[in-house]
């Protein structure tokens, strides 16, 4: 295999390493990154990392190139195979190794791949940390040596996890779960049996990285469709779905209604505000007002902190807080979990939640603030962009006198409204979202700034 210096640097983003794969994304070029995390990783004073990969077609072979890379620098892997997300952050615990490389593009189409990675305790990396890996990978010299090779199945242990960190022994709950065709395929079944009370139907349950009945992102109402129809058929009382590497959860209710996640973090934060030492919440730009009224209700605390969940998952241990989430469905507990977003735990923990109380889904949800709000827009933009449109949008915002929150991309905010817009840190895209305590109001904030942000696109382009 060859080294490839001129890799794309539009692959290096905020959270991961992500591409198309056979362009952006070569055998070589994953062999080159094996070298340089190796290198970089030595240098650091680790000698093991930990690899894991996805359902995706091109998965094992990625897989090879970056075990050759990495061993080719004296590091020696600990290859676990085909695992989802959280099972790989269960295997830095379990394994007690907290250097590692995950081959996955989580949500993204099938014709993309990518890695997570983390050097050392710290955990994912992320930001800047990224574009210095970017940075190093062109100008190192990278380190000769003949790491080993050893693969270990860490699922067993994975599940005796969740087991130990769930009592779901009250009513008896029905309960329709859609791993989209990714990774989860292959383990929900075996998770879900371990739990008596359940009675579980599985669709789209096959694992398929060409993704044949939906797009694996069920943050997106529209790709919950299916799972809608078998709740409604089926006559249970919550649906689950999880996206292509198990990290992110969606829900549907026993009426075939889409929950959003920030709602779901409402009832979350219920059940743990004032059961815990830990009375702190931390939740994304995203999430809705009603969270933040129903946590000061509570008299919890809250702080609203920036997308993506390893800013996310870092920000949870510095801050200590009990729980967090975002509302892409990255759900984040330190109550009695340890702290690694899981779609799976999420889903049953919300499952425990119901068959303890007995209350369904929508009873749980009672008392929540209205507001109005539209789902997430997103609009194609470039690289080079889609970070000046938010700014645009920022000037204007400024120029008219709103109170503006700068930590992720513009959120503009009022007594009775909010928007955020933000440039996306996993492909070319704009995302904007506007909430209004009114339909009237939410419908007068997005003709105020639609135009705005259109207009902003337009200029951007030419």
């Amino acid at each position: 295999m060859k080294v490839i210096r001129n890799i794309n640097p539009h692959i290096f983003r905020g959270y991961d390493i992500r591409g198309i794969y056979g362009e952006d994304i070569t055998e070589d070029i994953t062999y080159t990154i094996g070298l340089a995390y190796g290198t970089y990783i030595k240098e650091i004073g680790k000698n093991i990392a930990i690899v894991g990969m996805d359902n995706r077609a091109s998965s094992p072979s990625l897989k090879k190139a970056l075990i050759k890379g990495i061993t080719e620098t004296g590091v020696d892997v600990v290859d676990i195979g085909l695992v989802t997300t959280p099972m790989y952050y269960f295997a830095w615990e379990y394994l007690k190794i907290p250097s590692g490389m995950m081959i996955t593009a989580s949500h993204n189409p099938k014709e993309y791949n990518g890695f997570k990675f983390s050097f050392d305790e710290s955990g994912n990396t992320y930001g800047e940390t990224i574009q210095k890996f970017r940075e190093y990978i062109t100008k190192a010299t990278f380190k000769k040596g003949n790491g080993s090779v050893k693969e270990v199945n860490i699922f067993n242990e994975y599940v005796r996890r969740i087991e130990d960190s769930l009592d779901i022994s009250g009513k008896e709950l029905k309960i329709i779960v859609d791993p989209g065709n990714g990774t989860a395929s292959g383990f929900v079944k075996e998770i879900f049996s371990k739990f008596s009370k359940l009675d579980v139907t599985f669709i789209c349950d096959k694992s398929d990285a060409n993704f044949p009945n939906h797009h694996p992102d069920p943050s997106v109402e529209k790709n919950l469709e299916m799972l809608k129809e078998a709740v409604l058929d089926a006559k249970a009382d919550l649906g689950l779905a999880l996206d292509g590497d198990a990290d992110r959860i969606g829900v549907v209710d026993n009426n075939g209604k889409y929950i959003p996640v920030d709602h779901y973090m409402i009832i979350m934060a219920r059940d743990i505000v004032n059961k815990n030492v830990k009375n702190r919440i931390l939740f994304d730009v995203k999430c809705t007002k009603a969270l933040e009224d129903e946590i000061k209700d509570l008299g919890g605390e809250f702080e609203r902190y920036r997308v993506g969940n390893s800013y996310i998952k870092a920000r949870m241990k510095e801050g200590n807080f009990a729980f967090g989430g975002e509302f892409s469905g990255h759900i984040f507990f330190r109550d009695k979990w340890s702290g690694f977003d899981d779609g799976i735990y999420a889903g049953l923990r919300l499952v425990e939640l119901m068959s303890n109380s007995g209350k369904r889904l929508e009873e749980l949800l009672q008392g929540i603030n209205k507001y109005y709000s539209t789902n997430e827009i997103k609009i194609k933009a470039t690289e080079e962009t889609k970070n000046l449109i938010v700014e645009k949008v920022g000037t204007y915002a400024k120029g008219q006198g709103y109170t503006v929150n700068t930590i992720d991309g513009v959120r503009v905010e009022a007594s009775s409204w909010w928007m955020l817009i933000r440039a996306s840190q996993t492909g070319p895209d704009v995302t904007f979202r506007f909430e209004a305590n009114t339909e009237g109001l939410l419908e007068e904030i997005q003709k105020e700034f639609l135009p705005v942000i259109d207009k902003a696109s337009k200029e951007c382009k030419e």
